[in-house]
């Protein structure tokens, strides 16, 4: 098939450093190109894809130094670059949230658009109801709980190439890992205060944006100062493996309805079981004794850290291998866009395919 493939341009495909939806979509485009398609990748010029790669952009937003920039001046070319080639693909599939709405609805139902984030917003509900011709899919079920009317055609889980990321069998770091982005939501206090209940040191790899910068200055630094703890900043895709695969355990302390959580299976693929709130796609990605421990309180989390020698990190490994994998995902998607070229879209529902 001809897919158009439509990236967020605020990081490169795949990020050079912290994020999660470019990743996402880089690894669906090469799986997607490794099953045959032929695939066009509109994104940003620092991209790495074994599609054809239609540079929108030079440089991805967040890293490019310059003082003035347009996100909304930079995704709004981009879409018309789309639409003026959107009779050369059979299905155009989006990542960038909503912007797209008002400008392909002549062509919707040839469409699929991937809702990334959290929707339980004021607003939201009502422009995906007003532009109710376009199929979404959910990267969760949880994610749907905002909008259940919407006009969802799958829930497809993300996947990750696996020769990417190394199976560590046995753990030398003796650490657990908070990985990701420093947030109120995220809780890196909680991983802060497990790590001095139990005794273990804790290592956090994670980037501050500028919207976080007075919570970590004023909540998380002040707690950084103990001999347990390490803060490391943000680390790129090689720095992860290794970190990851050192740790005990991944701790996931969220306390936010979490559309997916990419970081959980980064670390079930290195075989580090995962420590992780109950909340938003949790349950639906970690197997509770299987591929880590699902917990709703401090003292739960204490008592799963302290049995971390129960789970088996081959079994973990095997969980990722089966369920989470980039060809995974790219065959479920594959088999929504038969759907859609064939016209045979709205509300039909494909559920769980991931």
């Amino acid at each position: 098939m001809r897919i158009g493939m439509v990236a967020p341009l605020c990081e490169a495909t795949p990020p050079r450093l912290y994020g999660g939806t470019e990743r996402v979509v880089a690894n669906l485009t090469d799986a997607l190109v490794g099953l045959g398609h032929q695939v066009t990748l509109y994104a940003s010029g620092d991209s790495i894809t074994n599609a054809k790669l239609v540079a929108c952009r030079p440089q991805a937003v967040r890293l490019d130094p310059a003082s003035l920039k347009s996100d909304c001046a930079a995704h709004l070319a981009m879409l018309a670059d789309v639409k003026r080639e959107a009779h050369k693909f059979d299905v155009l599939h989006f990542h960038v949230d909503l912007l797209h709405l008002p400008f392909f609805t002549d062509i919707a139902d040839r469409t699929l658009t991937t809702l990334h984030g959290r929707l339980d917003m004021k607003d939201l509900a009502e422009v995906y109801s007003r532009f109710s011709e376009y199929p979404l899919v959910s990267i969760s079920d949880n994610q749907r709980v905002a909008m259940p009317d919407a006009n969802w055609m799958a829930t497809v889980h993300h996947g990750l190439p696996p020769h990417v990321y190394t199976f560590s069998g046995h753990p030398n770091g003796g650490y657990l890992a908070f990985l990701g982005r420093i947030s109120p939501e995220k809780r890196p206090d909680r991983a802060i205060t497990l790590a001095k209940a139990t005794g273990i040191p804790l290592k956090i790899a994670a980037k501050v944006d500028n919207a976080d910068m007075a919570y970590f200055h004023a909540e998380i630094e002040p707690l950084l100062d103990h001999p347990l703890i390490e803060f490391i900043g943000e680390i790129n895709d090689a720095q992860k493996v290794d970190f990851l695969g050192g740790a005990l355990a991944l701790l996931f302390p969220i306390d936010w309805p979490e559309p997916f959580g990419l970081v959980m299976i980064e670390a079930m693929a290195c075989g580090t079981p995962v420590i992780a709130w109950n909340c938003g796609s949790v349950p639906e990605i970690v197997t509770d004794g299987v591929s880590g421990r699902i917990v709703s309180s401090m003292d739960e989390a204490i008592v799963a850290i302290k049995s971390l020698h129960w789970l088996d990190r081959r079994r973990v490994r095997a969980e990722f291998e089966q369920r989470f994998t980039s060809l995974v995902m790219a065959r479920n998607y594959q088999r929504l866009y038969y759907l859609v070229s064939g016209g045979q879209v709205r509300n039909e529902g494909l559920e769980n395919v991931g």
